[in-house]
């Protein structure tokens, strides 16, 4: 009786044994852990190719490039037109012999420099000023006519105008005439379009101010020499 207990006994034993050993077995194998997917499951962490370009991309649409480049034109167009604004004034001043309304225009600075039509230079606006102020209590009656300007933006605080020139005037009661060349250099000062450089030439120079290979022919197609003698 007391043997057959213990074989019963231990045959239970046995088979609870072998029950939790395949419990454990089930839960490493089948059953996932809270919160996570099978690692055969998972979702790939790298994203599809051409994600990470889309967003770059919508931002250089055709319109958008479109945009940008109607502003830049439009900027460009005000700086041209405000400057020719500028160089108009000064030529307005000039024929009404106005020497504060020319030097409105000038960059008020000793850095101002001019190239005058008659070789000499002017350096700073208070040399400049003194010297309009003088010259135009002595003229009346001034002509200047400007042809073939020219406005040629440098960048958005620069730019250079040139132009031909004719000018005739009354100085001390005696009539002059003169023609010739201008070039301007303005810079955007703050708000402001000012002139800071200027250089004005006769288009027609002394001969005897030139190089000796320069005193005939056509300027524009370079010196030619004269015809040698039989």
């Amino acid at each position: 009786m007391l043997l057959r207990m213990f074989t019963t006994a231990a045959l239970l034993l046995a088979a609870a044994s072998a029950a939790a050993a395949q419990n454990a077995n089930s839960s490493q194998t089948t059953a996932p852990a809270a919160g996570r997917a099978p690692a055969t499951r998972r979702a790939p962490a790298v994203a599809p190719a051409g994600a990470q370009e889309a967003a770059p991309a919508a931002s250089q649409t055709p319109a958008t490039r479109g945009r940008r480049t109607g502003a830049a034109s439009a900027t460009s167009a005000a700086n041209t037109a405000a400057v020719r604004d500028a160089f108009d004034t000064l030529i307005d001043g000039i024929r009404r012999a106005d020497a504060g309304a020319v030097m409105g225009v000038y960059w008020n600075s000793p850095r101002l420099l001019l190239f005058n039509n008659n070789g000499t230079v002017t350096r700073g606006w208070e040399q400049v000023r003194s010297n309009r102020e003088s010259l135009y209590a002595r003229v009346k009656d001034v002509k200047l006519d400007v042809r073939d300007v020219n406005v040629q933006l440098l960048g958005p605080t620069a730019a250079v105008v040139s132009c031909l020139w004719e000018q005739s005037q009354t100085a001390d009661g005696q009539p002059e005439r003169a023609t010739g060349r201008l070039t301007l250099v303005f810079q955007k000062v703050g708000a402001k379009w000012s002139a800071v450089h200027a250089h004005t030439s006769p288009d027609r120079p002394d001969p005897s101010r030139l190089l000796p290979s320069e005193r005939t022919g056509d300027p524009e197609a370079g010196p030619t020499r004269p015809p040698a003698r039989p």
